[in-house]
């Protein structure tokens, strides 16, 4: 098992393992904002499908892996408000 994203392991919430399912393309939000995306499935007794992102300068460390591959995700969860709505991402690192 490869262990994903895990150059600034201090600064991590939380690590999850599972098999990368998808990994979405580049998604530029503003010349100073992009992000991508990618989902892994854990391979617990009920797999859960879920989705981090990599923002900016972070966003290669999901290039030199691929769909199928085993892998161990470090993260922070981050979470906003916007209007009297509530959003989460995880910030995978």
């Amino acid at each position: 098992m490869d262990i994903l994203i895990n150059k600034q392991k201090q600064m991590a919430d939380s690590t999850i393992k599972g098999v990368i399912k998808l990994i979405k393309p580049i998604n530029v939000i503003s010349d100073k904002f992009s992000v991508r995306e990618f989902v892994i499935t854990t391979q617990d007794k009920y797999p859960q499908h879920i989705i981090f992102q990599t923002v900016n300068d972070r966003m290669d460390l999901i290039a030199p892996y691929g769909e199928g591959q085993e892998v161990e995700v470090s993260y922070n969860v981050r979470g906003r408000e916007v209007g009297d709505k509530y959003y989460n991402t995880l910030d995978a690192w």
